[in-house]
């Protein structure tokens, strides 16, 4: 068994095939005891991603997704409400490039690419957050079309960030937890529904 087996196995369930339907309240719950799960299992694992400590898993395919997963998903979880949510992005961002140039994503599930695309929505840059966009719907449309629904809503998530990104620069419901000073425009936009995703 590979090291990271147990954090994909945790993450996608036995199918990543099915994993799309199953694992959604997993995966963008906010759920208390999902947190605690995931900082108790996994919060050694994500600082030692966080030091460098696992770059060896970099090599092979699987192994770059679930130190994607450490670097990227668990720490909003096991941070979440606190700036160290986003303690691994710089990092998740030059995996997540580094690989694609590799074309690494190709070789994962649906499912699994997902959250390799995530990283790129979750930058505050506008060109990665087209980027994001271009690779979710490419997505979308290799997926069968029986099983295209959640692809839609991933994509459309996705248009969601880029349109935010390229109005303020920035994503403005973290700007409180960075200790960033907002805009009036933003502290309006802020008041709107749906606007801390």
């Amino acid at each position: 068994m590979q090291p990271w087996q147990p954090l994909l196995e945790w993450w996608f369930g036995p199918s990543a095939d099915k994993a799309v339907t199953d694992r959604q309240g997993l995966w963008f719950g906010k759920k208390p005891e999902q947190d605690a799960e995931a900082r108790v299992r996994f919060g050694e694992w994500i600082e030692q991603a966080l030091s460098g400590g696992v770059s060896d898993w970099e090599e092979t395919p699987e192994g770059w997704l679930a130190l994607i997963l450490l670097l990227d998903q668990l720490p909003r979880m096991v941070h979440r409400d606190t700036p160290r949510a986003f303690a691994g992005d710089a990092q998740a961002r030059e995996l997540a490039l580094q690989g694609l140039a590799r074309g690494w994503d190709l070789r994962l599930p649906a499912a699994a690419r997902v959250f390799v695309y995530l990283v790129l929505e979750h930058a505050e840059d506008p060109v990665l957050q087209n980027r994001a966009v271009a690779l979710f719907q490419a997505l979308h449309d290799q997926v069968a079309m029986a099983e295209r629904a959640p692809f839609a809503s991933f994509l459309d998530y996705a248009r969601r960030h880029q349109v935010v990104v390229a109005r303020f620069g920035r994503f403005p419901h973290r700007n409180s937890l960075l200790g960033r000073p907002s805009t009036a425009e933003e502290v309006t936009f802020l008041q709107e529904p749906g606007s801390g995703f």
